[in-house]
């Protein structure tokens, strides 16, 4: 099917739906002043107006200029038709119940007349409902992009030599720099992390969205983070260039190497199949970090094998590796000697729902291990929420995350 065919027949839905929602629009407003029903129609006309223009913006725009206007001109959109859908399923309900007792009434004698109290309450249930995606996306943008918390976890390992007992790990992933819209509230987030005195930080992928001017501008905002012990990095599966077109191969590869330079402009030891040693009082710990390494679609430049290759005299082995399907896919059944390994990627969707030790999000149907500290026998594995936000330029239910992870002897 043809994107005109395709963008026809999705503006021919908007309208569609626009004119079914508009019957509780009018419902609800019938009682009100003619200043009032004629500001509710213009309001909700407006915003399909708006919906409908926004699909046609992303014909004509150039989106690799402005992407920042497209992630808002798409979550308008994608808030607008969702929250009609919300609505059109209670309008729905009220209309197959009311199409049920006209049947019924069709061969049966004369009843009193008919109680509207459900037919009221189920419309203005759809109003609300309608309201909902639009309220919580808003405030997901507003609120949710930049609320970021510290989460921390106390790891227990027997392997632990005591000179590194108590040792503090912040961990951040997928900063994404490309989306980010509020400079002051990112500072904010990097000052937490200071904040937290850890003696080393890992930074688990996903600098940027696509191309690596993105991370420019906040070059002077990220290198700011330091730890005694260092900061170490590795690529994430958006770092490779790959998700924009590109003149030539070459171009593709020099942006990679550009990302990576920023890596080490910003402090940055950025470990592509390879391994860090850190001793104190005689006692070693690796650090092993490996290119991106995903299931299905995802590309798998890790090669774990070189990153592990020469550290059997390390007491304690962390991976770094950004992808966390990786742990189940090739960590675990065939490096046990890893004991904590370190993902990001998955965003917990940004969105869900989290209340003490209840978790959800759409995020757990594609991903085993989503969100937080996973255990499989003597291993462990941290996913972290991420730092930034991809597509849609916010978060619900899901802020973004700042780790800190302390190992300790057992």
């Amino acid at each position: 099917m043809s994107r005109g065919l395709w963008i026809a027949l999705v503006v021919a839905f908007l309208i569609l739906i626009d004119i079914y929602v508009f019957q509780a629009v009018r419902v609800m407003a019938e009682s009100w002043s003619l200043m009032g029903r004629r500001i509710a129609y213009s309001v909700y006309w407006g915003l399909s107006i708006l919906a409908v223009l926004g699909i046609f913006a992303a014909i004509v725009v150039d989106f690799e200029k402005y992407r920042l206007l497209r992630y808002f001109i798409f979550s308008g959109i994608f808030a607008n038709i969702l929250g009609k859908v919300f609505a059109s399923l209670f309008l729905g309900v009220d209309d197959i119940m009311r199409g049920v007792q006209w049947v019924w009434q069709q061969f049966s004698p004369p009843a009193a007349p008919r109680d509207n109290s459900r037919h009221d309450f189920l419309v203005k249930g759809s109003i609300i409902a309608g309201t909902i995606p639009l309220v919580t996306m808003s405030y997901g943008i507003i609120s949710g992009a930049h609320d970021y918390r510290v989460i921390t976890r106390r790891i227990a390992l027997p392997n632990l030599p005591k000179s590194f007992h108590g040792i503090r790990i912040a961990q951040v992933s997928d900063i994404h720099s490309g989306s980010f819209f509020n400079k002051t509230a990112v500072k904010g987030g990097v000052e937490m992390v200071l904040n937290e005195k850890p003696d080393l930080i890992f930074f688990t992928g996903d600098l940027v969205n696509n191309e690596s001017k993105e991370v420019r501008d906040y070059i002077p905002v990220f290198n700011k983070l330091k730890a005694p012990l260092g900061v170490y990095s590795t690529l994430g599966n958006h770092d490779y260039a790959n998700y924009t077109e590109w003149p030539s191969e070459q171009a593709r590869v020099q942006d990679v190497k550009n990302l990576m330079e920023a890596h080490r402009i910003m402090g940055y030891d950025l470990l592509m199949n390879e391994h860090r040693m850190l001793e104190q009082g005689g006692d070693k710990l690796a650090i092993l970090g490996v290119e991106n390494w995903g299931k299905g679609r995802f590309p798998k430049y890790g090669r774990l094998d070189q990153a592990h290759k020469g550290t059997g005299g390390a007491a304690v082995k962390l991976l770094l590796s950004h992808d966390p399907s990786h742990w189940d896919g090739q960590v675990r059944p065939e490096y046990p000697d890893i004991d904590v390994m370190f993902a990001g990627h998955t965003h917990g969707f940004q969105f869900g729902v989290e209340i003490g030790d209840f978790r959800w999000s759409p995020s757990q149907y594609v991903y085993k291990q989503w969100a937080d500290l996973y255990k499989e026998g003597n291993q462990y594995l941290y996913v972290n929420r991420g730092f930034g936000f991809l597509g849609f330029p916010g978060r619900v239910g899901m802020p973004p995350e700042i780790t800190i992870i302390e190992l300790v002897t057992a």
